[in-house]
């Protein structure tokens, strides 16, 4: 995940050596992170999540997030990270920061993950593009090492081939787990010798997926390999999230079991919004950031709470807008609102008044939000 996002809540940083620096392509790159013996408990990790690195660019201090492609029985931070514009930021950390520097490194975070299994027969399907393999790379290592009866699966979506990042690793881990691991290249500017194998993974392509690929299952000849598949990550741009995981869903996965991670802004909602709520108009919203009191008027609830507080210019804490990153989560202290949609926020935390304000609806005439929940 790589990702400029402004930090709502208070972060923990540490300083860490750069203990390896390496090219991949011509604009992605990986850091290894040397992890002191005493900040070992700090770094302990799940697979799938990030970290944030605070660094300088342009004499700015810039805070973007990176998703590690280690696994957490391999006890490093490793990451991957895609220089997406030669004047960006990205790019100023490449050039400017080399093996034995330090960088600003947040304790691990983010919950695209998954509860690990090792008794069971699983089926674990993953979607990716391009730099988005790096929190699907990190759960298949893992998934491999600890859970010895679960098949995979991955799909994984480039440009072209020289753009595809760990190419060597993926296949040397698919050779070692030949009988549990099957990956497949797609390119979508690039011809390739089987047509089935070019162009975007979307909807179109999922459905030749499932009939063309995971089609005979030899462990159940009476269904498929798609009729078994427990749980599906997806990581990529917004509208790929967006395509694929509505493609799942309507192919009979349920949407607690589709898993995404957003590598970018997107405002769009994942799944349609299928409520319908009785208007009120002149909502008063009161609600608490950063130790600071705030208090507006929303013309009404026919629009999400956190779109309408950015409109209004309220330094309110968001990244995705789409119920995915966490960012705007809040606890909701008087009045009613409804939740949408949820890939963060747990049962518990739920019960708990716990929302996101990017997908939450005001119920009542007022409602009162704590961002400092903490």
């Amino acid at each position: 995940m790589e990702q400029q996002i402004y930090k709502g809540k208070l972060t923990q940083f540490h300083r860490l050596k750069i203990a390896k620096k390496e090219d991949l392509t011509k604009n992605t790159f990986s850091l290894e992170l040397e992890i002191p013996e005493d900040l070992k408990e700090n770094f302990k990790f799940e697979a799938g999540q990030f970290v944030s690195v605070k660094f300088n660019a342009e004499e700015k201090e810039v805070i973007n997030d990176y998703s590690m492609t280690s696994a957490p029985y391999e006890e490093k931070i490793a990451l991957g990270i895609k220089i997406n514009s030669p004047n960006g930021v990205t790019a100023q950390l490449y050039k400017n920061y080399q093996a034995g520097d330090e960088l600003l490194v947040s304790e691990p975070n983010g919950r695209f993950t998954l509860v690990s299994k090792p008794s069971e027969f699983r089926t674990i399907v993953g979607f990716a593009a391009g730099i988005g393999i790096t929190p699907i790379l990190s759960h298949f290592k893992n998934i491999l090492h600890n859970e010895p009866r679960t098949r995979l699966f991955l799909f994984l979506g480039n440009k072209r081939s020289e753009e595809l990042v760990y190419r060597d690793l993926l296949d040397n881990l698919a050779k070692q787990h030949h009988n549990r691991l099957q990956i497949f290249y797609f390119y979508s500017q690039e011809k390739t010798a089987d047509q089935f194998f070019y162009g975007r993974l979307d909807a179109k392509k999922l459905n030749l997926i499932i009939n063309q690929i995971l089609h005979l299952d030899d462990t159940d000849e009476e269904s498929t390999i798609w009729d078994a598949v427990d749980e599906v990550l997806i990581c990529g741009k917004g509208e790929m999230i967006k395509t694929l995981a509505n493609a799942c869903y309507h192919h009979g996965i349920p949407k607690k079991n589709i898993h995404f991670e957003l590598f970018e802004e997107f405002n769009d909602d994942i799944y349609p919004v299928e409520k319908e709520f009785p208007l009120i108009e002149n909502v008063e919203v009161d609600f608490q950031l950063l130790g600071k009191n705030y208090q507006t008027v929303l013309s009404n609830n026919r629009e999400k709470i956190l779109q309408q507080l950015l409109i209004q210019k309220f330094p309110v804490p968001y990244s995705c807008k789409s119920g995915i990153c966490g960012s705007c989560e809040c606890t909701v202290e008087e009045g009613e609102v409804e939740l949408l949609e949820n890939e963060y926020l747990t049962e518990k935390e739920e019960a708990q008044g716990k929302i996101l304000a990017c997908m939450s609806i005001a119920k009542t005439k007022k409602i009162k939000l704590n961002f400092d929940f903490n």
